[in-house]
């Protein structure tokens, strides 16, 4: 049974997800109040959505750079949607920085688990390290790259995906 909910809490989770009023409202409703478990109805349906997306074709998209303040470190992302009115807007390029800061923070060497070599050890704690999606989010511990990911589709209705990245550091040693 779904119970109504008030406007303080769809206003709180709403700030905290940027989902729209209504998907935030029925999560609620759906949750009896509980914001925790609203919160993971949301997450359920932003992975629908990219699910349903995802064969659909990301012609356009961002390059987006990070810079480490002392120099010493950077990251270059390559982010692609579908249209090119998407690419410029403010959600979408904060979304491309977030994830060149993040590249540049946690150095993964792979974006998905499926590009991740047969023969190297797959445990759950190596697949976090090595792949961007499954990284925790270095600005919410709480959340990973690909809820972020999955947040932004479901909020834009577009494929996005994050195509390749590049990470420099001074002194590193080049990778082949």
């Amino acid at each position: 049974m779904k119970r109504a909910v008030s406007l303080d809490a769809i206003k709180a989770l709403r700030e905290k997800t940027s989902a729209s009023l209504n998907d935030v409202r029925q999560a609620l409703e759906a949750a009896a109040g509980d914001e925790t478990k609203a919160l993971t109805l949301l997450q359920q349906r932003g992975a629908q959505i990219a699910q349903r997306l995802q064969d659909r074709a990301t012609g356009q998209g961002r390059i987006e750079s990070y810079v480490h303040h002392d120099g010493r470190l950077g990251a270059l992302v390559e982010i692609n949607c579908e249209t090119d009115s998407l690419a410029r807007t403010l959600e979408f390029t904060q979304f491309c920085r977030d994830v060149a800061m993040q590249v540049a923070a946690m150095n993964p060497r792979y974006v998905r688990k499926e590009e991740v070599q047969p023969t190297a050890p797959q445990d759950a704690e190596r697949l976090k390290a090595l792949c961007l999606l499954e990284q925790p989010f270095v600005k919410d511990q709480g959340t990973t790259v690909n809820s972020l990911l999955h947040a932004l589709i479901a909020k834009t209705g577009e494929h996005i995906v994050i195509r390749r990245f590049l990470r420099f550091a001074v002194g590193e040693p080049v990778q082949a």
